[in-house]
């Protein structure tokens, strides 16, 4: 069995990885793509933080049917409430406070909230610790894309960096 505390703890992980990350790409480079056809760094980055905040913000609002008409509205309106940053640093540290915050409600709710059922996006009835599981797992494939960029520009990313540490 998967617990709410499990899945909150590596989301925490998973997102001090991706804010450190940001931290360590240069504030000119935020515009930054691979191919014009991939999101720069900085959308990757302000994507992460929007869409975990939407997300989380939709299960805790008691959102049941993520198929409805005005789901991008409502996923539209709770991406609104993040500020904008300028500079790598604000944004990292915005994207630390957002999770903190969706964590901190998420923690509060009963067991029967995370065994709820609701309707995902693409119709699939899943628990709200399943979607959760489904935002950690969003915010960890962006997560590779700014990794990627980080290595494209020479820098090692943050786990790595604490992979080669505990070695040495």
């Amino acid at each position: 069995m998967v617990r709410p505390e499990l899945v909150l703890s590596s989301w925490k992980t998973i997102r001090e990885d991706a804010a450190q990350a940001v931290e360590d790409f240069s504030a000119q480079d935020l515009s930054f793509r691979a191919t014009p056809d991939l999101m720069s760094f900085g959308e990757a980055a302000r994507h992460i933080l929007e869409a975990g905040h939407a997300l989380s913000g939709l299960l805790l609002a008691g959102v049941d049917d993520m198929t409805a008409p005005d789901f991008r509205e409502k996923m539209g309106q709770l991406a609104a409430q993040i500020p904008k940053t300028e500079g790598p640093g604000a944004l990292a540290r915005e994207m630390r406070s957002a999770l903190d915050a969706s964590i901190a409600k998420l923690s509060a709710q009963p067991a029967e909230f995370f065994s709820g059922e609701i309707t995902r996006f693409d119709g699939q009835r899943v628990t709200r610790l399943e979607m959760l599981q489904f935002i950690k797992e969003h915010e960890l494939t962006h997560r590779s894309l700014l990794f990627l960029y980080l290595r494209l520009k020479g820098i090692v990313p943050p786990t790595t960096r604490r992979r080669m540490k505990a070695k040495a």
